[in-house]
């Protein structure tokens, strides 16, 4: 086991002691060459220590930016490590023990929005409908603080997340949040947003940005044009991510369509707004190139150019440039979208769409003729083209199928909802893992969730689908039976800390599905965990992953959907979440709490970091929200170690000049990393 990069001074000084004991001629050795002292501090030669500037003494470990003397990093808490196996139990229900009992939603998002160290939960049941706060209220949205990882507490009301501008009775109506700090002032803000399109909804408010006060309470700020109140407006997700690294974090906000009768469906432009850095907002939307075009060539849909049918959004640099790629994950079987980033010498960031090219829009598969209601179509019709090699159909046939538009590529995607982002096969750049909707009788070319490989080069985006059957991912179903996949949400999370990330799939809103994790014990080889194992929840719709207790390992967090409740008693009597608490011995891990200087943007939305442990590289970017109307992961990353006892850190902060800071940290706590000061473990 290496030494943390604090104690090499002092190891390198006690070998020259042995050496020169031992009638050895020392070598000449440079005692500050692997030491970080930090601003307003030098590293003493003679000695190897630091000198802060502070107090002008030697220091034990390094030096803050005020030049003032920090203790030394803690040793590694290590162990052989953690790894699955089936028969050990992982999980254990804590939702009663963390009082949750009453909390009902699908839609969650975790932050740390009072700054304590722990992270907060926000819950929605989803559809913004008005929220009662009174005590006869229906409820629809719960702030919970964590209460010191031994459970939450109910502060909706009294924290003003939910206030309105207009003077309308109840709490504000929202679908969908994400969070980050658009002020630097060192707190997390939130955008919550709603479907204008739909005044009995909206109720007057529109989208807004709510600012922390710095204790966990929000006020509304400024009116900007993130607002957008003369625009129909249906969200489908949002992702803050700082484009073009001016340290003011901006907002990417797809659509949904609407339908304002039954004949009619409206598709929107998705938007795009540029920061200021003082919670207002500005329409960045044609500077940055995001536009698309309306629904009306059949080549612009194939070719992925339309409007969007937004049910997630996502922006994560993908090709290692810097510049998030920003993507969106359609619903009705459309194309999704992935928009290339690039920026010029003058700073300006244009994007391009590369969602057909990439491979994210869809998959290759375009096969319709064993889609039931082709099969009817085709029955109806034998001399169609491409009908002699239909299916006989196994349906009460009627309409739904139009021939000519559904047999085109831009209606042979999914119907897609959440997509998450890691290292999957630890090889240094993010893949991604995306969730549909799939059922029986649409047939092979309808497309499920996977995951995409990353194998980006140069100046284009790429992914490589190796497919659920050859990862282990696959879901067996009966031949000859009917059955619909629900996968809308989904997580990548290294629940033993081995070091590989695994798979949770958050299946639901129809009968026969639960929720599903899947262990990763060698490198893209999975399987499924059994629920003696892991837990059993049916409609398992919205999930929360973070260490919630801080005992350094991840827990979850599940909501329930009562939609489409049948007859198979598979809905519970509420949406009530449910709380699993992690019990796998914790193992070896670092997380890290990471903070922007000036010129970055304070919450460090976009960093990306390289960890090395032990055989193991994987690559982590802070999470400005994502997923299915606004999900959004802890902003302090999570590594699980596998048997390594200390790991090298490499930060890539999204400031103008990408500054990269490297670390070596020992096993077993969390740090906080301010941009340009040494690591302080935050325990």
């Amino acid at each position: 086991m290496r030494l943390p990069r604090v104690a090499l001074p002092r190891a390198a000084a006690a070998l020259l002691a042995i050496l020169a004991a031992c009638g050895e001629d020392a070598p000449p050795v440079d005692l500050c060459a692997d030491i970080a002292c930090g601003l307003n501090a030098s590293c003493d030669a003679g000695s190897g220590a630091c000198l802060c500037a502070g107090t002008d003494a030697p220091c034990d470990g390094a030096c803050d930016s005020a030049g003032l003397c920090l203790p030394p990093l803690p040793a590694a808490v290590c162990s052989d490590g953690t790894r699955f196996t089936a028969g050990t139990p992982v999980f254990r229900e804590a939702t009663e023990a963390w009082g949750l009992t009453g909390v009902e939603g699908v839609r969650l998002n975790v932050a740390d929005v009072d700054g304590d160290g722990y992270a907060d939960l926000l819950v929605r049941r989803g559809g913004a409908a008005p929220d009662g706060l009174g005590p006869d209220g229906r409820r629809e949205t719960w702030l919970l603080r964590n209460e010191g990882g031994t459970g939450f507490t109910d502060v909706t009301q009294a924290s003003g997340i939910l206030q309105r501008r207009g003077d309308a009775d109840g709490g504000r109506p929202i679908d969908v949040v994400a969070f980050g700090d658009v002020d630097n002032d060192g707190d997390v803000d939130a955008f919550l947003g709603l479907p204008t399109w739909d005044p009995a909804l909206a109720q007057g408010e529109t989208h807004e940005l709510m600012l922390n006060r710095g204790d966990g309470t929000f006020e509304l700020g400024p009116v900007s044009d993130v607002a957008e109140p003369t625009r129909f407006l249906a969200p489908g997700g949002a992702s803050f991510s700082d484009v073009d690294r001016d340290g003011n974090l901006d907002l990417w906000v797809p659509q949904n369509s609407f339908q304002p009768d039954e004949r009619t469906i409206v598709y929107l432009q998705d938007r795009f707004y540029f920061g200021d850095g003082a919670g207002g907002m500005s329409d960045g939307l044609f500077d940055a190139g995001l536009v698309t075009r309306p629904w009306s060539s059949v080549d612009d849909l194939n070719a992925g150019l339309a409007h969007s049918r937004a049910w997630s959004a996502l922006a994560r640099d993908l090709d290692g440039d810097g510049t998030p790629e920003l993507m969106v994950g359609s619903y009705g079987r459309s194309p999704n979208h992935l928009w290339r980033g690039t920026r010029d010498a003058s700073g300006t960031v244009r994007y391009e769409n590369q969602g057909v090219a990439s491979g994210y829009a869809y998959d290759d598969d375009r096969t319709w003729t064993d889609n039931q209601l082709a099969a009817c179509y085709c029955r109806q019709n034998p001399t169609a083209d491409g009908c002699a090699d239909a299916i006989r159909p196994n349906i009460s046939c009627g309409g739904g199928w139009l021939h000519e538009r559904d047999t085109q590529a831009f209606r042979l995607g999914g119907n897609s909802a959440a997509t998450a982002a890691g290292d999957v096969d630890n090889d240094g750049d993010l893949d991604l893992l995306t969730g549909e909707i799939r059922h029986w009788w649409a047939g092979r070319g309808s497309d499920g969730g996977e995951v995409l490989l990353n194998a980006s080069e140069g100046d284009a985006v790429r992914f490589e689908r190796p497919g659920d059957d050859a990862l282990g991912l696959a879901i067996a179903h009966a031949p000859g039976t009917t059955w619909d996949e629900g996968h809308m949400t989904n997580a990548l999370l290294d629940f033993d800390n081995d070091g590989r990330l695994d798979v949770y799939i958050g299946a639901s809103d129809y009968d026969g599905n639960r929720g599903r994790l899947y262990h990763q014990a060698e490198s893209l080889a999975f399987t499924e965990l059994g629920v003696a194992d892991f837990f059993e929840h049916f409609r398992s719709h919205g999930v929360a992953v973070a260490d919630l207790d801080r005992d350094g390992d991840l827990d979850m967090v599940v909501g329930h959907s009562r939609f489409r409740c049948g007859d198979s008693g598979e809905c519970y009597a509420t949406a009530q979440v449910r709380a699993f608490e992690n019990v796998m011995p914790a193992g070896n891990f670092v997380q890290l709490a990471l903070e922007g200087a000036p010129g970055t943007n304070r919450a460090a939305i976009g960093a990306q970091v390289l960890v090395r442990y032990g055989d193991l590289v994987q690559r982590l970017e802070v999470d400005g929200g994502h997923g299915h109307f606004g999900a959004q992961s802890d902003l302090v990353l999570h590594v699980g170690l596998g048997t390594a006892c200390e790991v090298e850190v490499e930060v890539r902060w999204p400031d103008e000049a990408l500054t990269t800071e490297r670390h070596v940290l020992p096993a077993g706590h969390r740090f906080r990393l301010v941009q340009g000061e040494p690591p302080v473990v935050a325990d």
